[in-house]
């Protein structure tokens, strides 16, 4: 959705311009596209890095970068949950604010460093090449919270894509009670 989004806000018309094949389950994606199937792809990272590593395809662009600021990772609980486990949330969200300082604050090195035990079949290299990518694109929010703007700019997208017919107002899903203080 964001992809389509990223093209139509440059000029680019995914429906009739191009042809995008979402046939392609999303862990399969990188696999066919190194086995021929199209001229492009979206990937996650580390895989993107992988097929440029592997001489089988190089990063063009970030689609986040043409996207907008789109809150994509979201933390989901119930909301009885969240009431009755304040402590707990509030402690999550502390934890999530800290590594986002974290990267804030270091250099790509240092981060490789300390998550290149999550990453067993990353090198340190290409950890660091993805780290900089992000910190290049602006990649990583600098809080956890999601303002209304962002929450409608999603919906915007989603919409846009037919995945939603309406808008669902923001304080009806997005819990934002102590975010300000982070």
């Amino acid at each position: 959705m964001t992809f389509e989004w990223a093209l139509k806000e440059n000029g680019i018309d995914p429906k009739n311009d191009l042809y995008i094949d979402t046939s392609v389950d999303f862990a399969a994606m990188q696999g066919a596209f190194i086995g021929g199937n199209g001229d492009f792809v979206t990937l996650f990272e580390p895989n993107a890095t992988a097929v440029e590593s592997q001489g089988l395809g190089y990063v063009v662009a970030y689609v986040g970068t043409y996207g907008g600021e789109v809150p994509y990772t979201a933390y989901n609980a119930r909301k009885n949950y969240i009431e009755n486990n304040k402590e707990l949330i509030e402690g999550f969200s502390r934890a999530i604010d800290k590594g986002l300082k974290f990267v804030k604050e270091n250099e790509a090195d240092v981060i490789a460093d300390s998550i290149t035990s999550f990453f067993p079949d990353t090198s340190r290299n290409d950890l660091i090449t993805i780290i900089n990518r992000y910190k290049d694109n602006d990649a990583w929010r600098e809080t956890i919270a999601i303002n209304e703007e962002e929450w409608k700019h999603i919906q915007d997208i989603m919409i846009a894509s037919g995945e939603l017919e309406e808008y669902v107002p923001y304080e009806d899903l997005v819990y934002d009670e102590h975010f300000s203080e982070f």
